[in-house]
């Protein structure tokens, strides 16, 4: 199933459904990453600061990858 995420706050809630899905814990996703459960639970709030390769490593901890295509409805193209 593809989902999408156009904001800080989609992401996040994106990450933690897949968590939650998957039954582990802020801290094992954490761990999981090499990050702290604090990063963890700001990435999952919408953290508009959080770095590319942040959520990488927790996209790849969760084994879900980013991809990035052109908008759809409403969505600006630049020529």
């Amino acid at each position: 199933m593809k989902t999408l995420a156009r904001d800080a706050r989609q992401l996040g809630n994106l990450i933690r459904r897949a968590r939650k899905q998957q039954t582990i814990s802020q801290k094992v996703l954490g761990d999981r990453a090499g990050l702290r459960q604090e990063t963890i639970s700001l990435l999952e709030t919408g953290n508009p600061a959080a770095r590319v390769d942040t959520v990488l490593s927790v996209l790849a901890a969760l084994n879900l990858e980013l991809q990035v295509a052109p908008r759809t409805k409403g969505g600006y193209l630049p020529d």
